[in-house]
């Protein structure tokens, strides 16, 4: 079964930046889309902040939108999420997903990492 490990997370100030990572291993056949989530303190849901295709196109929240970027080295089964200028309300957890296909003809399914926190001070 696939894993997915995040890192990079820490607290910062507002104004700072961040570069987070994750990483997939184990039983991989393909990775089609990655994606980071995060999850504000107090909320059930978390949101989708960037996703990157398999062919590399993205998409941003509005909330992020010139302040992350999300890039990939697909030979590394990772995924990077650059965060600039942060901003209190940036704060949360934040999660890697990818939806990955273990065999050859298998449907990809999504994979969760455990998460890194993230937490920014005014």
């Amino acid at each position: 079964q696939p894993q997915l490990v995040e890192s990079g997370g820490g607290l910062v100030q507002a104004g700072g930046s961040l570069r987070l990572s994750c990483a997939a291993s184990g039983t991989i056949f393909r990775i089609e889309d990655m994606a980071w989530y995060r999850q504000a303190p107090g909320k059930q849901q978390r949101e989708l902040v960037a996703r990157s295709t398999s062919i590399g196109s993205t998409v941003y929240a509005d909330s992020v939108k010139g302040r992350f970027t999300i890039s990939r080295d697909n030979s590394k089964n990772t995924v990077y999420l650059q965060m600039n200028s942060l901003q209190p309300e940036d704060t949360a957890d934040y999660y890697c997903n990818a939806d990955i296909s273990t065999f050859r003809g298998y449907k990809a399914r999504g994979f969760w990492g455990q998460g890194t926190q993230v937490t920014v001070s005014s």
